[in-house]
């Protein structure tokens, strides 16, 4: 696994004291929910060690922010893993499965017996919304919607056996990414409010693209061996190959060059933000809320790329569950 490919964040990293009582919390949780079985699961799932992926991306977060932004971690990965198996090569199972969840953003609740993964999104989403301002409720179930929806078109790639064009790519991949969703979390463990006129400025959203799109070709790159050996085609690396007719060596080093140039962009509009802010007639704590999400994103990108690359999920992942199977020892995701 190309483990030792290095990514230059010149983001500052930073770590929640509150880590500790969280990874207690964050462990309880999953239990009580169902997310995650008793005994080698629960095992295998703590030495991900998502609490501590949460304390690096969102580190001002505290208490209730800092477990909301663990249990959505653990969410993200644990419903992951349930498209491993026979679920991940049907795109209609998929999308069916998936549209209960959808459900539950939009108002429904899981009924009695519901699975693991229901029992705990439910409850997540929940707490998400619970006080929430309009905007970025509206805005944070979209990107839910769209997380879950895209999970039967990572399954029509694997069907297809071959990498999609780059476009395609990443119109599927920042979707069962989630990478919009811990920036939303990140407004919300911040206590921000951005002005929707700063947040949709062409500096914002292309900032929070790059963010984005930096967090998950990352990813790509420390995932590359795992992914490939259980079918997936939405990788970067992959896709590099298969569009270039190159080396695996040249994929990733492509693929660390375009990271490198979404990186020097989100550094080139950094300093126009506050000019911006002055043009939009923002007061004092408008300002503030902006600057603050502009941390938020970098954090997000320099938290993420700490964690992963040091958890073992990732390190030790061909050791503890074969490759060419399932990456989850419980099913936790019911058939439709």
């Amino acid at each position: 696994m190309p483990q030792d490919v290095e990514f230059h964040l010149p983001f500052p990293v930073a770590l929640s004291p509150d880590l500790e009582a969280a990874r207690q919390r964050n462990l309880a949780w999953v239990a009580e929910t169902g997310l995650v079985g008793e005994g080698r699961s629960l095992r295998w799932y703590a030495s991900w060690d998502m609490p501590r992926l949460a304390a690096l991306g969102f580190p001002c977060a505290r208490g209730t922010a800092l477990d909301l932004c663990a249990d959505a971690m653990a969410f993200f990965f644990v419903f992951d893993d349930q498209f491993d198996g026979a679920l991940g090569l049907d795109p209609a199972r998929s999308a069916a499965v998936c549209q209960r969840l959808i459900d539950i953003v939009h108002g429904a609740r899981p009924g009695a017996g519901a699975d693991g993964c229901s029992t705990a999104f439910a409850d997540l989403w929940a707490r998400c919304a619970d006080g929430a301002a309009p905007g970025w409720a509206a805005r944070c179930a979209q990107a839910w919607e769209y997380y879950f929806a895209t999970q039967a078109h990572e399954a029509v790639g694997r069907l297809r056996g071959t990498p999609g064009d780059r476009e395609t790519y990443l119109q599927v991949r920042r979707g069962i990414a989630g990478t919009d969703l811990p920036l939303c979390l990140g407004e919300r463990t911040a206590g921000i409010t951005v002005p929707p006129a700063a947040f949709h400025s062409p500096q914002l959203r292309i900032m929070r693209r790059a963010a984005i799109d930096v967090t998950f070709m990352c990813n790509d790159v420390y995932s590359l061996e795992k992914e490939e050996a259980r079918g997936d085609m939405d990788n970067l690396v992959l896709v590099i190959e298969h569009e270039r007719r190159c080396t695996r060596a040249e994929a990733v080093e492509e693929a660390r060059a375009e990271v490198h140039r979404l990186v020097a962009r989100f550094v080139e509009l950094a300093p126009q933000v506050p000019g911006l802010c002055s043009q939009l007639g923002l007061d004092a704590g408008e300002r503030a809320a902006v600057e603050a999400y502009v941390e938020t994103m970098g954090a997000w990108m320099s938290g993420y790329h700490a964690w992963q690359t040091r958890t073992h999920r990732y390190t030790d992942a061909p050791r503890v569950r074969p490759p060419t199977g399932p990456g989850y020892f419980d099913q936790v995701l019911g058939a439709p």
